[in-house]
């Protein structure tokens, strides 16, 4: 027992900056009680049940679902009312809902989650029940391989995390204990990512994401709502009187500037007269003898 400790400690004291890496000796001496598939494969005791890929699990591979519907609506709040009763029947939730009134439409934008498995099922009662479909987009992401690699990674984690304990149990000095009790702490952290990551990934997959934006366009107001080229015609009467009448009124507006005008260009035209008397004058001297 001695001897088996010895060699466990050598493998702490030798992997400070890598936790897993074990040397031939002490490798040999954990594959006695966990073999190495074993390790690769087997639950420990603490494995929860949805951490881990199970055998017997109703999905056969790991498979995420999003998609986005826009869907033109007479009324919103009826058609609010519809996606309720669809969501209810197709046991989905909404899991934000977003409202925007704005000039020209009122818009209502819901993120719902519905299990995967009538994921097809609630598009296709949208798509005939509410209104006028504008745009669909969806996606499919396979992400078996990642849950699988993350799955077996946790598992030889959990598995070295127990034999660290087990070596904190037998250490013989405060160093020995801080350093094991280091690895321990570094262990645990990375298995508390690795545990959200696959409880992350597991909610992608058995709760598909869509986002259902539900648009009613307002009628417009003005006159150019109207279509058709009587209509355009008169609206572009109206529009050039309007800039002709804009222009009368500014011209009005400068009203002093006309009214000081003539007055101006007498006071210039004086200037004029009087500069070229004298240029006059000073051109002919002997005139004056």
């Amino acid at each position: 027992m001695s001897i088996l400790f010895l060699a466990l400690f050598s493998f702490i004291s030798c992997s400070k900056t890598d936790p897993y890496a074990v040397n031939t000796e002490v490798n040999a001496s954990l594959m006695e009680v966990i073999p190495e598939d074993a390790a690769a494969n087997q639950k420990s005791a603490s494995v929860k049940p949805d951490s881990a890929p199970a055998k017997n699990d109703s999905i056969a591979k790991k498979i995420i679902k999003n998609g986005e519907m826009g869907i033109a609506v007479a009324h919103i709040n009826d058609a609010k009312l519809k996606v309720d009763g669809i969501l209810k029947k197709q046991n989905a939730y909404t899991q934000s809902e977003t409202f925007r009134n704005t000039e020209i439409s009122e818009e209502l934008d819901l993120v719902i989650r519905v299990p995967y498995q009538n994921f097809d099922q609630l598009i296709s009662s949208f798509s005939e029940g509410i209104g006028a479909v504008e745009y669909k987009n969806f996606s499919s992401e396979d992400v078996t391989e990642e849950y699988t690699d993350v799955a077996i990674k946790l598992e030889n984690k959990r598995i070295y995390l127990e034999k660290y304990r087990d070596l904190l149990k037998n250490a013989a000095t405060t160093k020995d204990m801080l350093e094991i009790q280091e690895n321990i702490r570094k262990l645990e952290d990375e298995i508390d990512v690795a545990e959200g990551r696959l409880r992350f990934i597991d909610d992608r997959v058995n709760y598909s994401t869509l986002r259902l934006s539900l648009t009613k366009e307002k009628p417009r107001s003005s006159v150019t709502s109207r279509i058709g080229f009587g209509s355009r015609f008169s609206d572009s009467v109206a529009q050039g009187w309007n800039i002709f009448v804009s222009f009368v009124l500014g011209l009005i507006s400068l009203w002093p500037f006309f009214i000081l005008a003539p007055f101006v260009i007498i006071l210039y035209r004086k200037w004029r007269a009087r500069k070229k008397t004298t240029v006059n004058d000073s051109s002919h001297p002997n005139n004056e003898s």
